[in-house]
This record gives structure tokens, C-alpha cells and sequence, in this order.
């Protein structure tokens, strides 16, 4: 199969100011990473914090770049009949080809901001317009300052609706970026104390989302969650910036988008949907109330950039969890077979509580216990030990038989927690790994998280090659 030209020379040399060199290929795709790079690609030798790019283009070339996008000063090292294409600034040149993808789109574009929940709902769109034309979104969690622009940059012209993640963890930072996407849609999940240690409060927070608004097309609508004690400040916010509809989508009475009905089974949900005054009922799978709440948001833009919502609503029943957001995995344990929920990519109080929730209703074998295994939620501020400590709560309503914790924070938990739920303390994940492994039997599902500065993601793993099922050894 060969893959369709994503860009013409002239293009990338009018959209960057570059000057061609040697002699390039067509250029099929875009990279940043020699290690994932496909043939065809163009390479941008980024230089970021760890390593320069342009330590890495002869790699690229050799596995087949079409050509290297390289800076002015640095073009001398390589040979002269290396396929380049010079620039003064390679992180620009990247955003220089995203604002050009977008110029030159008819696609129908949606942004998605949020707390927790924007890389599940970007997945879910992926989906949920895929059913309907050629859909275009951000890879894995591509929401930053290089993210945003590389994924604009491998924008299709051809394709009919294209989805992007926008991310943030102080104030300033969504602007520049969505003002590059230019979407007709901006979704805000929801806003909670997630990186609260860099804003003086929540209502910072929630205006630093609604920075999306700044980018929003004349025209554009804001997708906001009628549930969220924030939402009045938001509104008033996109009604301030001159947004020109509002829609919203919850549980309350009057939301635009409402969920009418929902059954929350282990695996996943069945919800019975009023998407702006037309009754859906969809099977999601994957499990938990929050995660039906971000469906909401899906279906809202599906309808309002005029998707066929039948096969939007159908699609869903194919969500899968991206990785660290809720996949589970067998191990091979004493006594039979055990299932460890790795929800181990981040964490803060909102998805901590979603998790627990998910796990109270994830079923066990006979003997079976339900157990937590959690790890520091970080960037909480002053109020972290409280924040913490609140978790014992959930913990609580959610009958979970046992919890293991690490880290220094996660110790207000551990104290919080009656002496018969206490599995183990450790202030490191590698310590606490061996109390974990020791203690899982047969039958008992167990759900790691915390913030990727826990470590958790290294003891999923550790436990996942110790216990590895037989079904596993012979892949």
C-alpha cells in the first residue's frame, strides 16, 4: 500500500522558510523520535530539555526520513547531500507546518481541555467520528507545547474532523496552543484541584482552562459540564470572550446533553442519553460513572459538527482504556488468577475517587478481595496531607478489603485508614512492590494508581513480569 503525500516540498518550504537541500522524498507523515519515526517521514530535530534532535538525524535518515528538518546553525554537520530542509528555528518550522495544516483544512475540528477525563474523551471522539468520515486526533497525550503543534502538523487534508488535547498546568499555556487549532468546538471536561500547587486556587484553575475560548472560531461552541461547581464561572468566562453558544452536558435538570438513565456494569455502561432533544442509547465499555459523564461531552460534539450521532453512539461500545487509564491485566498468582487495574499513568483527588468507584464494582473470584495499591498525588498544594487523607473516605464507601501505599503523602492515608484495611507502607514504589506481590491470592483484583512521580507504572510492570501467565510466556 503506498502512503498518500501529506506534503509537497513547495508546501513545507513556504509553510517553514526553509531552504531545501540534497535531494527529499515525498513526505508521507511527521517525527519528532528517530526510535518511532516511519519511512516517509519528515524528522524535526527538536531540541528539548534532555537531548538535541540533531543528534539523531542520521538515524532518522537511515531508517528511511524523507528528509530532516534541521536548524541554520547546526546545517553544517551534515553532509551536502543529506535530504534537509534548513530553518532557523526547528520547534517554530514544527509550528509553522501546524498552523498550515490548519489553514488549509475543511475538516470540522473539536479541542478538549480538562482536569481529568481529556485523553479518554479525545480517544472516545477519535471513535465516535471515525464512524462517520476520516478523523484525525492527537496521538497518545501529544497536549503540550511541541504535542499540539506536531500532531496539527499531521493533520490530513483530507480529513473530515480532526480531534486535539490540549493540556496545561499553569496559566498561559492553552492560548498559544488552541489559537493554533482554531477549533469550531472547545470541550472542558471538568475542573478540579489538579496541579493546584502552581495557581492560587480552583478558580484559577478554571480560568486557565477556559483559555480554550481563545482560540474558539467566530461562531464556535463551548461544551462545558453542567455538573461542575465551576460551571457558572465558565460560562460567564466564554460569554465574555464573545463565544457564541453554549452547550452543556451532565446529570442536572435543564443540561443540554443529559443522561437520563445509566446501568454501571464491571466492564462497562449502559446509558440512555437526550443528546440536544434526540433519545440515544449507548453501550461504553469501559466502566465507571465518570467515564459515562465524559460520553456525554463525546455525543454533545458528535451532533453539534453534525456526525451521524446513530454511528457515533454505536461506536462507543468500542472504547478501549488507554494505557495506565484502567487496563487490566491476569497474573499468574497462588492459588489461581489474580487482575491488577493499571491505572497508573496520573492521579489527583477527582480520578483517585473515579477509580476506587470503578474498583468497588469490578468483581472478584470466590475468596477474592478488592485492593488498592496508590501512590502520591503530587502538585496539590499546601492541602496535599488533607487531600490525601480525604481518599480514606472513598476507600470506605467503596468496601475496598485492603490498601497499600507509597510515598511520603500517601502516609496521611495509610494513618487515615482503619487498621483492618491497612495492606502496607512503603515511602518507595520498589519497596512496596514485594509487600504487594506477597500478598495477592488468587481471585483478588487489585487497582494501581498515583502521579506518574510515584512510580507506580514501574510497579505494575514489576508485577506483571512476576507474575506473568502462562498465556503471556508463549507470546
Amino acid at each position: 500500500m503506498i502512503e498518500r503525500r501529506l506534503y509537497t516540498l513547495d508546501e513545507m518550504i513556504a509553510a517553514t522558510a526553509g531552504e531545501a537541500r540534497g535531494t527529499p522524498a515525498p513526505v508521507t507523515g511527521v517525527s519528532i523520535d528517530s526510535r518511532t519515526l516511519r519511512p516517509g517521514d519528515a524528522f524535526f530535530a527538536i531540541t528539548g530539555d534532555a537531548s538535541d534532535g540533531h543528534d539523531y538525524v542520521d538515524k532518522a535518515l537511515a531508517a528511511g526520513a524523507a528528509l530532516a528538518v534541521v536548524s541554520r546553525e547546526k546545517a553544517a554537520g551534515f553532509p551536502e547531500s543529506a535530504p534537509l530542509l534548513v530553518v532557523e528555528d526547528v520547534l517554530d518550522a514544527l509550528r509553522a507546518l501546524g498552523i498550515a495544516a490548519r489553514a488549509r483544512s475543511t475538516a470540522g475540528i473539536a479541542a478538549v481541555t480538562g482536569s481529568v477525563g481529556k485523553t479518554t474523551t479525545k480517544e472516545a471522539l477519535r471513535l465516535a467520528l471515525g464512524a462517520d468520515g476520516e478523523t484525525h486526533a492527537s496521538a497518545a497525550s501529544y497536549n503540550n507545547h511541541w504535542g499540539v503543534p506536531l500532531s496539527l502538523a499531521r493533520l490530513p487534508r483530507e480529513a473530515r474532523y480532526g480531534v486535539f488535547e490540549i493540556g496545561m498546568n499553569h496559566p498561559g499555556e492553552i492560548t498559544p496552543l488552541v489559537r493554533m487549532v482554531r477549533p469550531q468546538v472547545a470541550v472542558i471536561t471538568t475542573v478540579e484541584p489538579v496541579h493546584i500547587a502552581q495557581f492560587s486556587g480552583i478558580e484559577e484553575i478554571a480560568d486557565a482552562k477556559a483559555e480554550i475560548f481563545d482560540g474558539l472560531e467566530p461562531g464556535g461552541t463551548a461544551v462545558l459540564n453542567l455538573d461542575n461547581p465551576l460551571f457558572p464561572r465558565l460560562k460567564a468566562t466564554a460569554e465574555a470572550k464573545g463565544v457564541a453558544r453554549v452547550v452543556t452536558f451532565g446529570t442536572a435538570e435543564g443540561a443540554d446533553v443529559r443522561l437520563k438513565d445509566v446501568a454501571l456494569q464491571p466492564g462497562c455502561s449502559v446509558a440512555v442519553v437526550d443528546v440536544l432533544g434526540t433519545p440515544v442509547t449507548t453501550k461504553i465499555a469501559m466502566p465507571g460513572r465518570h467515564i459515562v459523564q465524559n460520553m456525554l461531552a463525546v455525543l454533545a460534539v458528535a451532533k453539534i459538527l453534525g456526525a451521524d450521532l446513530a454511528l457515533a453512539s454505536l461506536a462507543l461500545a468500542n472504547l478501549k482504556p488507554p494505557p495506565g487509564r484502567g487496563v487490566p491485566i491476569q497474573l499468574a498468582v497462588k492459588g489461581g488468577i489474580a487482575t491488577v487495574i493499571d491505572e497508573s499513568y496520573n492521579a489527583n483527588p477527582a480520578s483517585m475517587r473515579a477509580a476506587l468507584d470503578v474498583l468497588s464494582r469490578t468483581p472478584v473470584g470466590p475468596r477474592g478481595r478488592r485492593i488498592a495499591v496508590l501512590g502520591d498525588m503530587l502538585e496539590l498544594g499546601p492541602d496535599a496531607e488533607i487531600h490525601h487523607a480525604d481518599i480514606a473516605k472513598a476507600v470506605a464507601e467503596g468496601r475496598i478489603d485492603q490498601v497499600f501505599c507509597c510515598g511520603p503523602l500517601m502516609h496521611a492515608l495509610w494513618q487515615a485508614l482503619p487498621p483492618e484495611r491497612r495492606g502496607g507502607y512503603a515511602v518507595h514504589a520498589t519497596h512496596l512492590e514485594p509487600m504487594v506481590a506477597a500478598a495477592i491470592r488468587g481471585g483478588d483484583t487489585l487497582m494501581v494508581k498515583g502521579s506518574n512521580g510515584s512510580r507506580m507504572g514501574p510497579l505494575v510492570k514489576a508485577l506483571t513480569e512476576r507474575f506473568r501467565t502462562s498465556e503471556d510466556a508463549l507470546l
